[in-house]
């Protein structure tokens, strides 16, 4: 593994945040500014934390790891909200909350694996 960027859960991640993005952005503005905003930022933090830590050492990859972990349960708690006040259909929201979840378990493995 030469960088961040072998990662799946990197790739994943990172390949998601687009999606998310363009949802939030179809929303009203208010609905953008309040809980878009949330998302937006939770689900960039994901990625952003594997590219940043990827350079430390061992101990403090896995802390970024546990914060990109925490910015995924984040995220998935703000698309369940984001459900359930219609900002997002049912089905939208199970196929991210589903991919959110395979991304949780791949940091939750690498955080395990990691030295």
């Amino acid at each position: 593994m030469r960088n961040y960027r072998d990662l799946e859960a990197y790739q994943r991640a990172s390949s998601l945040f687009p999606k998310v993005y363009r949802l939030v952005r179809s929303w009203k503005p208010l609905d953008q500014r309040e809980l878009g905003s949330q998302i937006i930022r939770a689900a960039n933090s994901i990625h952003a934390n594997i590219a940043e830590g990827f350079g430390k050492t061992p101990t403090d990859f896995k802390r970024y790891i546990a914060i990109a972990i925490g910015s995924c349960d984040e995220l998935r708690s703000h698309l369940n909200d984001a459900r359930n006040i219609g900002l997002i259909d049912t089905k939208s929201a199970t196929t991210l909350l589903s991919e959110y979840d395979v991304v949780g378990k791949q940091l939750m493995r690498l955080k395990q694996v990691w030295h």
